[in-house]
């Protein structure tokens, strides 16, 4: 079964120790889609890897230039390029000289801003990673390890010398990870679940909440979890619920109603799933005012 940690209490504009490699900083952008703020992470001793600098809020980009005063930035990394986490990249590039690593990004064309961050159009990297990439550095070894479906640019890296894996928006503890048209996919993101299944990673660090020890059952909790809102969509249409609005209010009557065009993104990237996998027919192109059946 699939349980959630909400106990998280960030101290903002401090750099908190979290293990002899590992760093935090957490950004005062509290929302319903990054919990209590986004968690910059600093990895290394004297010469550091920056991962996820943040959203581009003066408060948190200052106290993390501050603290880079003390060490030396070899590379600046990001998950992938939603406004709360990489916008800080360049400025932090034009105070270290640290060079941008990240996915290709491929087209900059923006994803539907109310069901969640929104895509940060500006950012640029240096060097592109590629799945299998290795990133060595002053005492740490980074695996680059591409988990599309959230979008598909969307990284995770894992930090060798401690078997901890930082897990961007991929695997988060306090929630479920957004799912949404027309970049994120839920194949996809399934396929990158089962992708985690094969490390051996003692504990995730997402950029958004509390660190996630023994993760594997959780990750297969995530799986069953959304085999089984499958299956509550297959029941909602048995039921006659045969579009999208009529399936959320079915399905997510416990969640505010803020929170519904979230859900309904996300159902739309299941019901796209399951028209693949022939579970459902849609009367028309499958879109978010299309009107669906069982098969």
């Amino acid at each position: 079964m699939l349980k959630f940690n909400k106990n998280f209490s960030p101290d903002y504009g401090k750099v908190t120790q979290v293990t002899p490699l590992i760093r935090r900083l957490v950004a005062h952008n509290p929302s319903p889609f990054t919990f209590h703020g986004t968690g910059t992470y600093i990895v290394g001793t004297n010469k550091v890897a920056v991962i996820d600098p943040g959203p581009a809020i003066a408060s948190h980009i200052h106290a993390l230039e501050k603290f880079l005063e003390t060490v030396e930035v070899s590379h600046i990394l990001v998950t992938h390029n939603h406004v709360d986490h990489s916008p800080a990249a360049h400025p932090l590039k034009l105070v270290t000289g640290a060079d941008i690593y990240a996915f290709d990004m491929g087209s900059q064309a923006d994803v539907d801003n109310h069901a969640e961050e929104g895509r940060d159009q500006h950012f640029r990297s240096d060097h592109i990673l590629k799945d299998g990439d290795m990133i060595e550095g002053d005492g740490w070894t980074l695996d680059v390890v591409h988990t599309p479906g959230h979008l598909s640019n969307h990284l995770c890296f894992g930090l060798r010398e401690e078997k901890a894996f930082f897990t961007g928006d991929h695997v988060m503890g306090w929630s479920t990870s957004v799912v949404s048209q027309p970049d994120g996919d839920m194949k996809d993101y399934l396929s990158s679940l089962e992708k985690l299944l094969h490390r051996d990673d003692d504990i995730y660090y997402p950029t958004h909440g509390a660190p996630i020890e023994n993760p594997q059952p959780y990750v297969k909790a995530l799986i069953a979890h959304r085999h089984d809102r499958e299956k509550q969509i297959l029941a909602a249409i048995s039921e006659g619920a045969h579009n999208i609005p009529e399936m959320v209010g079915a399905i997510y009557s416990d969640i505010p109603t803020y929170l519904h065009p979230a859900a309904a993104s996300s159902v739309l990237s299941h019901l796209i799933h399951m028209a693949d996998n022939g579970q459902i027919t849609c009367d028309g192109d499958i879109t978010k005012d299309g009107v669906f059946t069982v098969i």
